[in-house]
């Protein structure tokens, strides 16, 4: 566990009102994730809506990644049968994520975004003060500079753009992982609920038109929002239903930056979507594209403007050359999400691959580390109680990594952070991870030879 070096009495002064150390203490521990939790008056005030000061205080000192009751309880310095009691209460209110394997229940410390501010709005119970949490969390993500700055601007993403598989001509090579209905098809557990985004702005006084009951979950992920009320449980034929409903509703498909395992896919807007707003306002950085673009073929083109107005990302304009006028199509702005094709009445648009394409981590544990690592945090993970594993040889592959200049770093990066991984895959830190996701599959490779598929 981290040491702080914090006085036992210190408070820290926030809006005139005292926020405790537990306040202070959670924050700290939640701004060592990769995502981010910079320390704000607003943040404060949202954190004491969701978590006792108990509660603040328990979580702080638990571990960012997978942990066990019995590692709580070692923590905490309490017995089981209390230990497991708190857990379990914070994870019904969905600031812990809780997931079981059959044996065992595992644990981990939910992060802000794709975490504890997107079930609390996504909760139908009446549990928290939706319309005082919808205005602070307005406040805190949509104009708080410092947050944006740090907590979006991780490589890589947490999330992703899918595309609409139907924008593709028959012989456009499109791998599983790319495909909605394939992470539909393949989901051992899928549930439905309520878009964050879209309820939040309804308090705000900016309600859309399209539907809230949008957002899907899968696998462990839709067991644990199932099992707390959170989200409603459905079928496979349900979910392609919905999301048939919402690629002829014009909306974009996001969702979790893996390959295996796909936790999660929302329905987006660009009126409300917290993704899509946050790369309007800073595309630098954030990469959230397909690896698809859109592309004009200028030949029954009628100037409609229909997809300059469904594109959610403002990709598209109208081009005047010689007096004459067409429709260009901004590659570098483009997300790859196939929303325009599919408006486009007159088959003009098609979607084709990028030049350059963008890996997806295979699963949740390289997302985690491939984080942490561009974040320099990769020691908030690895080097905390029983997981300081092989420390000599993890501190000379980070010392080397970071600290190699910009051009030996770019080429030396993938290659390392692959190696690096396989070896991780086989030591006690993967274990826990290992036990929940892939008990049932081979070890995985973590070198992403498909990269060499695509690029044929």
């Amino acid at each position: 566990m981290l040491k702080r070096f914090i006085n036992k009495d210190w408070v820290l002064k926030s809006m005139g009102h005292l926020t405790s150390k537990a306040y202070y203490d959670l924050q700290k521990r939640l701004d060592e994730n990769p995502q981010s939790a910079p320390e704000s008056k607003i943040l404060f005030k949202i954190l004491k809506i969701l978590f006792s000061e108990k509660e603040a205080k328990d979580a702080s000192l638990l571990p960012l990644n997978l942990f066990t009751a019995t590692d709580a309880s070692k923590l905490w310095g309490k017995n089981i049968t209390e230990t497991k009691k708190e857990l379990n209460q914070m994870a019904d209110k969905g600031l812990l994520v809780d997931m079981y394997n059959g044996k065992e229940q595992y644990y981990f410390l939910a992060p802000p975004m794709v975490g504890f501010f997107e079930l609390a709005l996504m909760r139908t119970d009446g549990k928290f003060n939706e319309q005082v949490l919808s205005e602070l969390l307005a406040d805190y993500l949509d104009k708080d500079d410092e947050y944006l700055k740090k907590g979006i601007s991780v490589y890589p993403l947490f999330y992703r753009v899918f595309i609409q598989e139907d924008t593709l001509k028959p012989k456009t090579l499109i791998l599983d992982y790319e495909r909605a209905k394939k992470v539909i098809s393949t989901s051992s557990c899928i549930t439905l609920g309520r878009c964050y985004c879209r309820h939040k702005k309804e308090h705000e006084g900016k309600k859309c038109n399209f539907p809230q009951n949008t957002c899907m979950s899968f696998n462990k992920a839709a067991e644990n929002l199932h099992k707390h009320g959170i989200a409603k449980k459905i079928s496979k034929k349900k979910a392609l239903e919905n999301l048939d409903r919402c690629v002829k509703l014009g909306l974009v498909q996001i969702g979790d930056n893996v390959q295996n395992n796909v936790n999660w896919i929302c329905n987006c807007c660009s009126c409300c979507c917290e993704a899509i707003g946050f790369y309007k306002r800073y595309r630098a950085g954030i990469d959230l594209t397909s690896n698809f673009v859109a592309k004009n073929s200028m030949k029954t083109c009628t100037l409609c403007e229909t997809c300059i107005k469904k594109c959610p990302v403002d990709a598209i304009k109208i081009i005047k050359n010689k007096n004459k006028e067409y429709i260009k199509i901004n590659q570098n702005i483009c997300i790859g999400c196939g929303v325009c094709v599919n408006s486009c009445q007159v088959k003009n648009l098609t979607m084709i691959r990028k030049e350059k394409i963008s890996p997806v981590p295979k699963d949740n544990f390289e997302l985690m580390i491939l984080e942490a690592i561009d974040k320099n945090r990769l020691q908030n993970y690895l080097f905390e109680g029983n997981n300081s594993i092989t420390q000599d040889i993890l501190k000379k592959f980070i010392g080397f990594l970071l600290k190699l200049p910009p051009t030996k770093y770019a080429l030396a990066n993938q290659q390392l952070k692959s190696k690096f991984l396989n070896m991780l895959a086989k030591t006690d830190s993967y274990k826990n991870f290992k036990a929940l996701y892939n008990k049932t599959e081979k070890s995985i490779d973590y070198s992403h030879n498909e990269l060499k598929l695509l690029k044929k």
